[in-house]
């Protein structure tokens, strides 16, 4: 472990120092929970890609967050083609804490902190809005309904009601926030739900003179049939440094994650059952998610230790998940069927990972004519790989041999080429399938890829033919065995300019 942020301060010479302690030290996986915001800087303007590129060429592979800016567009960091971008998911775990209403209708939400003594009573439930102005209403003894507030934190919230002699707090999401609920060890009695729930509790708060609620604690239940789901916060694709490559690359465990933490946490001597520090908290962020992948990677890396980290990344992306556990596909906040600028190409599934079949690989020397392709200079290519470059020649980003596709909509057809490598079965034959794209020709050529011998490659193109395309058209390639399924996202956009 190596600290390179002190505080709220992260000093880029400090980044590139620890990233080079951990090459010198020999790891075999980072895992950097750390961004900017400069998701529209040049890769040779960025600090942890031109760190990571040196790690990638030692065979390190690096994981990174994909940044906590969403749900808007663009908003994904860390998206150097030779970084793992991780987004986060929640999981089918929920920490249950119930909002009854006095017309019997209940709203699941969350919170940690599981008091066993609060009041079954209904008691008087009042809209205190976004509960920074208590002063002016009574809420003593009465259940609070806030709203969350960009500026204003949960826990800032919470001990405002508290100290106004609030009994409980309903928090409800605004839009931006959806379905994603927290398990946060709170200050006192309360629940968070999601905006459609909050905007039915204002309903039934609008239907009687006399609004009444309670909050009823009923622990971890294990399950949820929409999990995993994109958390809002989780920053989305494009990614504006390099459109031609889809970022995030996967989604990964990142909401509510429990785990060892040193210090007290905020609210625990409320409990009448704290009678020493926990050891754990609950935190949420693409912080928590990337490690969950760099996990993942040490495991591939131990099973397969000839594997290029490009190959590990090949075999996490095109093996993920793209249905949750009610077998639907991948939804987001708004519990909408999630785009592939929200969850790339998908869940990680470890499992599924560990034997691949095919593996898109990359090697260093690969990444330059790519950097080459996006106009920068020999200087500025060479800031990046840390030797000398004359770009002699250059590819499309689309051309870079990466495990997903990103294509801008041009008014000429398109070819671009990949190259896969069997690690799978010696003899296999893998037949092609294009299915999801809407106002685009896709052609793959040839449609069956056939192997005789492991580490065998074969190439294949892909042709891309804008017909009514209007905005962007998402789908998917996937090469099919009798034993395998290698799946990629195809992504077809109008290209957007960056100020």
């Amino acid at each position: 472990m190596y600290k390179v942020c002190f505080a709220i301060f992260c000093l880029e010479y400090k980044i590139l120092a620890g990233l080079d302690a951990a090459i010198e030290d020999g790891v075999d996986v980072i895992s950097l929970s750390l961004g900017f915001g400069h998701s529209r800087s040049p890769l040779y303007n960025d600090t942890i890609a031109i760190g990571a590129y040196s790690a990638m060429e030692k065979g390190i592979f690096v994981s990174c967050s994909a940044g906590n800016d969403g749900p808007g567009s663009g908003t994904v960091q860390n998206g150097a083609p030779w970084i793992l971008t991780v987004g986060a998911s929640t999981t089918d775990r929920k920490i249950r804490a119930v909002a009854v209403l006095g017309n019997g209708a209940e709203y699941e939400g969350e919170s940690a902190f599981q008091p066993t003594n609060f009041s079954r009573k209904l008691l008087p439930l009042v809209n205190g809005k976004y509960c920074d102005l208590l002063h002016l209403i009574d809420v003593k003894g009465k259940i609070v309904l806030c709203d969350t507030k960009r500026g204003l934190y949960r826990e800032q919230i919470a001990r405002t009601v508290k100290n106004a002699g609030g009994a409980g707090m309903i928090l409800m999401n605004n839009k931006e926030g959806g379905s994603t609920t927290l398990a946060v060890y709170d200050v006192f009695s309360m629940t968070q739900v999601s905006y459609k729930d909050g905007q039915e509790i204002i309903n039934y708060m609008k239907s009687t003179s006399t609004p009444v609620a309670t909050i009823s604690y009923k622990g971890t239940k294990i399950g949820d049939k929409h999990a995993p789901t994109v958390g809002y916060f989780s920053s989305r694709g494009p990614c504006l440094q390099s459109q031609g490559i889809l970022k995030p690359d996967i989604i990964g465990p990142g909401v509510n994650v429990l785990a060892a933490w040193p210090t007290p946490i905020e609210g625990e001597t409320t409990s009448a059952s704290a009678s020493s520090s926990s050891t754990f908290n609950i935190l949420s962020g693409t912080s928590m998610s990337c490690p969950h992948l760099a996990g993942v990677a040490a495991l591939l890396k131990s099973a397969h230790p000839d594997w290029s980290p490009a190959a590990i990344k090949s075999a996490i992306m095109t093996t993920a998940d793209v249905v949750n556990l009610g077998n639907d596909p991948i939804q987001d906040e708004t519990l909408e069927r999630a785009d592939l600028l929200a969850v790339g190409s998908g869940h990680v599934n470890p499992s599924r990972a560990n034997d691949p079949g095919l593996i898109y690989d990359i090697q260093p020397e690969d990444y330059i004519p790519y950097l080459c392709g996006l106009n920068y200079t020999d200087d500025q290519v060479s800031v990046i790989v840390k030797k000398k470059v004359h770009c002699t020649s250059s590819i499309p980003q689309s051309e870079l041999n990466y495990p997903s596709f990103s294509i801008p909509k041009e008014s000429s057809a398109q070819t671009y080429t990949r190259t896969v490598t069997n690690v799978g079965e010696a003899i296999s034959a893998y037949t092609v399938k294009v299915s999801g794209l809407k106002g685009v020709e896709v052609t793959v050529n040839p449609k069956i890829l056939k192997f005789t011998v492991l580490n065998q490659k074969a190439s294949y193109n892909v042709t891309v033919k804008t017909l009514d395309l209007t905005g962007h058209s998402q789908g998917c390639i996937v090469w099919s065995s009798d034993r395998y399924s290698v799946r990629s996202p195809i992504h077809v956009f109008p290209h957007i300019s960056v100020i």
